[in-house]
């Protein structure tokens, strides 16, 4: 490629770079536009909408031609959202810190780095933050593919006024990132307790000897071994960027499909999109076949349960929740009827929300 063609082409990539900073400046005119009109006619001050966002991000990923890949695209246009959103008023996101989590990650990944991020020291914390009205949202998690239930979320949703108005799903690679100058020089590694589940094999084969130390978080862990050269932390990239250290083994998690699922929590549930999810927390007489009767109004419905979940009730020795995932709206008119059959038989039933399903 000669001086002369190549000077063609950067200049017309110029001239497209150009009207791509137009066009964002007349979206955001737009968006501000928007603003006021629902400013004028009363409505709240949350200019956020998920169900709208999650409509714009599949319409642009269904349009997508190419060559720029789904995710790339659904990337960008949720920074150009965040931004242009951030103009009315940025918000404030609650999340499982301290800051390098993967729950930042999978927070700004949701909502676009134009937000207020907020690290809390622990899942309780970030539920308190948004009941309180600090925080507009927040994020936890919920599931890891491997590792299954994040128990503290699931203990916390019954009890809170709070709705599940979206969800998150993040590839999670883990990363053994420590200052010591090879393996052998190890002598604890820190983690959260996921994280030292996650990577269980990989340990297993090359430090077995070594101290597994669990911590509140994969970022914790990464401070606390920045602080010591014969420690390691299981962290994120991010984390381990963040603390200045090295890292010795990437990808080290057990199995290549390794994810998790995180929860956005807010005070309303957003509009039917078609493509929804709606989890509930049920229970029933300790009686047989209890739980099957309960929920055969999803079956005679047709309605497809995508997780079942078990957990201790409060309120006595041998009694148990069920947590159920379900695709679809509460709003739609068969998962409507079920859920009103559901609730005559119930001795426990509770919409924690519904919301759109996660984008790539």
């Amino acid at each position: 490629m000669n001086d002369e063609t190549l000077k063609r082409i950067r200049a017309r990539i110029d001239g497209i770079d150009d009207q791509i900073l137009a066009l964002i400046n007349e979206r955001a005119a737009a968006a501000a536009e928007v603003a006021g009109a629902k400013q004028a006619a009363g409505e709240s001050a949350d200019f956020y909408r998920p169900a709208r966002e999650a409509e714009v991000l599949r319409r642009l990923r269904d349009a997508n031609p190419g060559p720029l890949n789904d995710g790339d695209v659904t990337r960008l246009f949720r920074e150009i959202m965040s931004s242009c959103l951030a103009l009315q008023r940025p918000l404030t996101v609650a999340f499982l810190g301290p800051e390098g989590t993967f729950t930042q990650e999978a927070a700004l990944k949701h909502f676009g780095h134009s937000v207020d991020s907020r690290p809390m020291d622990n899942i309780d914390a970030v539920f308190r933050e948004v009941e309180s009205g600090e925080a507009a949202y927040g994020v936890v998690p919920v599931e890891n593919s491997t590792e299954g239930m994040v128990t503290h979320t699931l203990d916390r949703l019954p009890s809170s006024p709070l709705q599940i108005v979206g969800e998150v799903e993040m590839p999670v690679v883990h990363s053994l990132a420590t200052r010591a100058a090879d393996v052998a020089s190890i002598q604890r590694v820190y983690s959260h307790s996921q994280g030292l589940a996650q990577c269980r094999s990989w340990l297993d084969r090359h430090l077995p000897a070594v101290d597994r130390i669990p911590v509140a978080s994969t970022a914790e862990a990464a401070r606390l071994a920045s602080l010591d050269d014969s420690a390691a932390a299981i962290a994120s990239e991010a984390a381990a960027e963040r603390y200045e250290l090295p890292i010795l083994q990437a990808a080290m998690q057990d199995g290549s499909r390794n994810a998790t699922r995180f929860l956005v929590l807010g005070r309303e549930s957003p509009e039917p999109t078609g493509e929804d999810k709606t989890s509930l927390v049920i229970a029933r007489e300790n009686r047989p076949g209890g739980l099957a009767g309960l929920l055969a109004p999803l079956a005679r419905y047709g309605l497809n349960m995508t997780r079942l979940e078990s957990r201790p009730s409060p309120e006595g020795m041998w009694e148990y929740v069920f947590f159920v995932d379900l695709l679809g709206h509460a709003e739609d008119p068969d998962l409507k009827r079920a859920l009103g059959e559901m609730q005559k038989l119930a001795s426990l039933l509770k919409v924690l929300g519904s919301y759109p399903r996660s984008v790539v």
